[in-house]
């Protein structure tokens, strides 16, 4: 399998620990996995990128710009920004419960990211998630990185299946809080199978 993988969103939202567990399960299952995170001022707010090659094909670890196959965007205004990544046929998976950037607080500019969203459905093929919404019944926003790798998986955009993913999780998430991460990565593989349909 070749496959190349942008992982975007702000600090604090997951990115790093699921473009871990997409590159390790990608390993598991035999593939050549090269990867690379840009994560700048991530402990404020700031941007955070990940890219994954899996293949034969990459020879290093940075996606070209319309290079890649899929983009997980965990937040709207980042999905925007990185999709001169994309493919022309690529796919995305976006949030579309906007993250206020740092800026707002200084001056509001009415940003809640439906722009954002417009811009991208008439650019590329999405597959729309609202973070808020699927993450009420686990209590926490911080799950959603586990719901969009179930959604990517179960699509068959991913292109990993979901139990070398569930296993990766099971072995990389503290033991108290596996069970509760593997029912929010299975809650997002409805999402994605639906989509997919």
């Amino acid at each position: 399998m070749n496959k190349d993988v942008m992982v975007c969103g702000v600090g604090g939202q997951g990115t790093v620990l699921a473009s871990k567990i997409i590159a390790a399960a990608a390993m598991e299952e035999g593939s050549t996995v090269h990867s690379a995170e840009t994560i700048g001022m991530a402990q404020r707010g700031g941007s955070v990128t990940s890219h994954i090659r899996v293949g034969e094909d990459a020879f290093s670890p940075l996606i070209p710009f319309g290079g890649a196959d899929l983009l997980l965007a965990f937040e709207v205004g980042e999905a925007v920004r990185n999709l001169k990544y994309l493919k022309a046929d690529g796919v995305a998976v976006v949030n579309t419960a906007a993250v206020m950037p740092v800026t707002e607080s200084l001056q509001s500019t009415g940003y809640d990211g439906s722009a954002m969203a417009a811009y991208l459905r008439d650019r590329c093929t999405c597959i729309f998630v609202n973070s808020e919404e699927v993450c009420r019944p686990f209590g926490s926003s911080r799950f959603f990185n586990m719901i969009i790798l179930g959604v990517a998986a179960a699509s068959g955009k991913l292109g990993i299946s979901t139990e070398t993913l569930l296993k990766e999780i099971e072995k990389r998430v503290p033991a108290r809080y596996t069970d509760i991460n593997k029912k929010a990565f299975l809650a997002g593989c409805e999402i994605g199978g639906k989509a997919s349909r």
